[in-house]
Protein backbone atom coordinates (compact mmCIF):
# COMPACT_ATOMS: atom_id res chain seq x y z
CA UNK A 1 0.00 0.00 0.00
CA UNK A 2 2.97 2.43 0.96
CA UNK A 3 4.34 1.68 -2.48
CA UNK A 4 0.98 1.96 -4.46
CA UNK A 5 1.03 5.61 -2.85
CA UNK A 6 4.47 6.44 -3.69
CA UNK A 7 3.85 5.98 -6.88
CA UNK A 8 0.52 8.05 -7.50
CA UNK A 9 2.58 10.94 -5.59
CA UNK A 10 5.87 10.28 -7.79
CA UNK A 11 3.46 10.71 -10.96
CA UNK A 12 1.51 13.44 -9.21
CA UNK A 13 4.74 15.34 -8.94
CA UNK A 14 5.90 14.73 -12.53
CA UNK A 15 2.60 16.00 -13.92
CA UNK A 16 2.40 19.17 -11.33
CA UNK A 17 5.06 20.87 -13.18
CA UNK A 18 5.73 22.21 -16.10
CA UNK A 19 8.25 23.42 -18.33
CA UNK A 20 7.91 25.77 -21.74
CA UNK A 21 11.74 24.79 -22.48
CA UNK A 22 13.60 25.09 -25.61
CA UNK A 23 16.30 22.60 -25.67
CA UNK A 24 18.75 24.85 -27.77
CA UNK A 25 18.56 27.94 -25.06
CA UNK A 26 21.40 27.43 -22.54
CA UNK A 27 18.93 28.85 -19.75
CA UNK A 28 16.56 26.49 -20.66
CA UNK A 29 18.73 23.63 -20.21
CA UNK A 30 20.07 24.80 -17.23
CA UNK A 31 16.72 25.75 -15.41
CA UNK A 32 15.12 22.02 -17.01
CA UNK A 33 18.49 20.47 -14.79
CA UNK A 34 17.74 22.52 -11.60
CA UNK A 35 14.31 21.14 -11.29
CA UNK A 36 15.62 17.77 -11.89
CA UNK A 37 18.57 17.71 -9.49
CA UNK A 38 16.01 18.80 -6.87
CA UNK A 39 13.47 15.64 -7.79
CA UNK A 40 11.31 17.74 -10.10
CA UNK A 41 10.60 15.55 -13.12
CA UNK A 42 8.37 18.31 -14.93
CA UNK A 43 6.50 17.72 -18.11
CA UNK A 44 8.35 19.33 -21.03
CA UNK A 45 6.62 21.62 -23.77
CA UNK A 46 9.05 22.22 -26.57
CA UNK A 47 7.32 25.15 -26.93
CA UNK A 48 8.67 26.04 -30.42
CA UNK A 49 7.33 22.81 -31.64
CA UNK A 50 4.12 22.76 -29.92
CA UNK A 51 3.42 26.64 -29.20
CA UNK A 52 0.82 27.74 -26.90
CA UNK A 53 -2.84 28.99 -27.89
CA UNK A 54 -3.24 32.74 -27.04
CA UNK A 55 -5.70 31.84 -24.18
CA UNK A 56 -2.84 29.39 -22.66
CA UNK A 57 -0.37 32.28 -23.19
CA UNK A 58 -2.46 34.30 -21.46
CA UNK A 59 -3.33 31.97 -18.57
CA UNK A 60 0.48 31.65 -18.02
CA UNK A 61 1.25 35.73 -17.99
CA UNK A 62 -1.65 35.53 -15.73
CA UNK A 63 0.31 32.86 -13.04
CA UNK A 64 3.29 34.72 -13.78
CA UNK A 65 1.92 38.70 -12.57
CA UNK A 66 3.11 39.91 -15.91
CA UNK A 67 1.87 41.73 -18.79
CA UNK A 68 2.71 40.42 -22.23
CA UNK A 69 5.51 42.88 -23.10
CA UNK A 70 7.21 41.13 -20.08
CA UNK A 71 8.02 37.85 -21.89
CA UNK A 72 9.30 39.31 -25.25
CA UNK A 73 12.28 38.64 -26.66
CA UNK A 74 12.44 42.16 -28.59
CA UNK A 75 15.13 40.51 -30.69
CA UNK A 76 13.40 38.33 -32.29
CA UNK A 77 9.68 39.95 -32.07
CA UNK A 78 11.30 42.43 -34.50
CA UNK A 79 12.73 39.85 -36.80
CA UNK A 80 9.14 38.24 -37.61
CA UNK A 81 7.77 41.76 -37.50
CA UNK A 82 5.71 41.88 -34.29
CA UNK A 83 5.43 45.78 -33.26
CA UNK A 84 5.30 45.39 -29.39
CA UNK A 85 4.55 49.11 -28.74
CA UNK A 86 1.96 49.25 -31.21
CA UNK A 87 -0.29 46.81 -30.09
CA UNK A 88 -2.39 46.06 -27.59
CA UNK A 89 -2.22 43.13 -24.77
CA UNK A 90 -4.51 40.72 -26.36
CA UNK A 91 -3.05 41.08 -30.07
CA UNK A 92 0.51 41.13 -28.94
CA UNK A 93 -0.63 37.74 -27.21
CA UNK A 94 -1.92 36.28 -29.90
CA UNK A 95 1.39 37.73 -32.31
CA UNK A 96 3.39 35.71 -29.46
CA UNK A 97 1.24 32.47 -29.69
CA UNK A 98 1.73 32.79 -33.49
CA UNK A 99 5.46 33.33 -33.55
CA UNK A 100 6.67 31.52 -30.70
CA UNK A 101 10.42 32.38 -31.10
CA UNK A 102 9.72 35.88 -29.68
CA UNK A 103 8.47 34.32 -26.30
CA UNK A 104 11.04 34.62 -23.41
CA UNK A 105 12.73 31.16 -22.01
CA UNK A 106 11.81 29.04 -20.30
CA UNK A 107 8.84 29.23 -18.71
CA UNK A 108 8.00 26.91 -15.87
CA UNK A 109 3.92 26.54 -14.17
CA UNK A 110 3.05 24.98 -10.91
CA UNK A 111 -0.63 25.28 -10.28
CA UNK A 112 -1.54 29.17 -10.25
CA UNK A 113 2.25 30.28 -9.74
CA UNK A 114 4.71 30.23 -12.67
CA UNK A 115 7.78 31.65 -12.87
CA UNK A 116 10.79 32.76 -15.80
CA UNK A 117 14.21 30.86 -15.21
CA UNK A 118 15.98 34.03 -16.19
CA UNK A 119 18.04 33.46 -13.87
CA UNK A 120 17.31 29.83 -13.69
CA UNK A 121 17.09 30.12 -9.72
CA UNK A 122 13.76 32.21 -10.03
CA UNK A 123 11.74 29.25 -10.53
CA UNK A 124 12.67 27.68 -7.02
CA UNK A 125 10.21 30.38 -6.14
CA UNK A 126 7.11 28.42 -6.95
CA UNK A 127 8.13 24.97 -6.19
Amino acid sequence: MGAAFLVFKDSKRMTEVTIYHNPRCSKSRETLRLLEDRGVTPQVVEYLKTPPSAALLAAILAKLGKGPKDIVRKKEAAEVGIDVGGLSDQALIAALAANPTAIERPIVVKGDKAALGRPPENVLTIL
